[in-house]
Parts: C-alpha cells; structure tokens; sequence
C-alpha cells in the first residue's frame, strides 16, 4: 500500500487538472467526492485518489471492482469551457490521455480506444475505463466529472473469473510493478494537455482514429431498445462509432459494443 503522503508528489500547482491531489485508503465513490469538491473555492480540478471504493461505479450502472492497493482510481471534476460542438470528444480525450499515461509504462503493449472510451491492448483487453458524469446548461457543458480506474498491478489469477477473460493489467503487460503514484502523474499531465487543447478549440479525432481499435472488426452494438450488427468504420467528427449494418452506415452517439465477433486483432500504431 502507498503511503498518503507519496500521493502529494503527482500533484502540480503550475497544472488546473490535479493542481492537488486527495488520497483515502477507503471512499465511497471518488466521483461522487470529486463533485462535492467543485462546490468548494479551491477544489475544482483536485484529484481524488482512493486504494479502495466501495461504491465505486462503472458505465450503464455497473460496479467497478478492484482490490485495495492494487490498481489506480482516480476522479477530477471541472467546469471545462468547450466549444459546443466539441463538448462530445471529451470522453476520446481523456481516453488518448490514458493512453498516453499508460504507454510510458507499456510502451510495446499496442494500446488502443476501444469506443466509446475504453483503453485496451492489441488483443482488445481491458487495461482501463472512464466514467464522465456531466451537467449541461443552456446546452454547454458546465460541469464534467471525470472517472478513471487503471489496471495496474492486478495479476491476472487475482482477477474474478468474469473479468480475468476480456482484461489486463499494467503489470502484465510491462513485466514488472507499476508505480501508481508516478503514473497518476503521467496521467494528471497528459489529462490537463487533453483538456487546455480542447479548451481551445482542438479536436482530438484524428488522434483517436489513428489509435481506434475497433476499426474493421465485426461487432454487435447494443442501443438499450435494440441490438446492431455490423462492421465498424471508424469514427464520426462528432466521436460516434460509425457502422455499417445492414441498414447502411450509421453513426451511433450512444450505445456499448457488447460482442467482437471475429477474433483477429486490429492493428493499432505506437
């Protein structure tokens, strides 16, 4: 387990995203505490890190499962000032800086963006996810709360059975232990270049597309209401999964891919 006072070190007052930095041994929900922390004059842009959630969240509800002391859970909230019309890429953005983050510990690991926001690696296992939690007004977005969780030292036997198939771990992929507090670190400087550059009117969709893992796979999406087949085409301006079913290309803003259904990996570049 890492001392409290290590955590301090990832922190940057010269960066907005993770200027401080926030560590429990154990928390409810770091989201829900990075929220309460933007009610506060100093607490936007803190990052909470926790060794262990209890009511940690996934995507559609789910629960995030991780051991204590194990892997990286971290969450910021802002009040981001995005143009509109980017307002949809922030999910591809913090995706590109796990990615970035994560590379500077598997760099041979053939990491990509399985849409809509998931980091995986060249086989398309899980190494980390995002959980963004926004507030819109006046049709911007006023308020976002960003959820990461990385697989960092989780050997893969430890993993519960119904993960251990579709995921990994840093620690697999590299070889040996992850230093989670100088990763959080990498991970806090790629987030704020992320966010500066969308603030400023930068899409991030040639960057995504370039590392897109889902491309040319045949997959099923599921919309809630209905299940689509299809091969994926790649990425909408807009960050949509762009589909070609049998009803024609769709572009579909919204949804999980809940089925890979041919197994060759896509190729993803360093």
């Amino acid at each position: 387990m890492t001392d409290s006072l290590a955590w301090f070190g990832a922190a940057n007052p010269a960066r907005r995203v993770g200027r401080a930095v926030e560590h429990h041994a154990e928390i409810g929900s770091t989201n829900d505490r990075a929220r309460e922390l933007l009610s506060s004059p100093d607490g936007e842009g803190v990052a909470v890190v926790a060794d262990l959630q209890t009511a940690g969240r996934g995507r559609r509800g789910r629960t995030w499962v991780s051991p204590a002391g194990v892997n990286l859970m971290v969450s910021v909230a802002l009040r981001p000032d995005v143009p509109p019309e980017l307002s949809s890429l922030l999910g591809l953005c913090v995706a590109l800086a796990l990615r970035s983050a994560c590379s500077s510990v598997a760099p041979s690991a053939g990491l990509g963006i399985r849409w809509p926001n998931d980091l995986v690696d060249g086989l398309g296992r899980k190494v980390a996810g995002v959980l963004i939690e926004t507030v819109l007004a006046d049709g911007r977005l006023a308020e976002a709360v960003i959820g990461m969780g990385i697989n960092a030292n989780w050997q893969q036997e430890e993993m519960p059975p119904e993960i251990a198939a579709q995921a990994t771990s840093l620690l697999e992929l590299a070889g040996s232990p992850v230093d989670r507090v100088d990763l959080l670190g990498h991970l806090l400087d790629a987030l704020d270049g992320e966010i500066q550059a969308l603030e400023r009117g930068e899409s991030p969709i040639e960057r995504a597309r370039a590392v897109s893992w889902l491309d040319r796979h045949e997959v099923e999406v599921d919309l809630g209401e209905q299940v689509l087949a299809g091969r994926v085409a790649g990425l909408g301006d807009d960050g949509s999964l762009l589909l070609d079913a049998a009803e024609g290309r769709l572009a579909l803003a919204m949804g999980e891919v809940v089925r890979v259904m041919d197994a060759a990996p896509a190729r993803v570049s360093s």
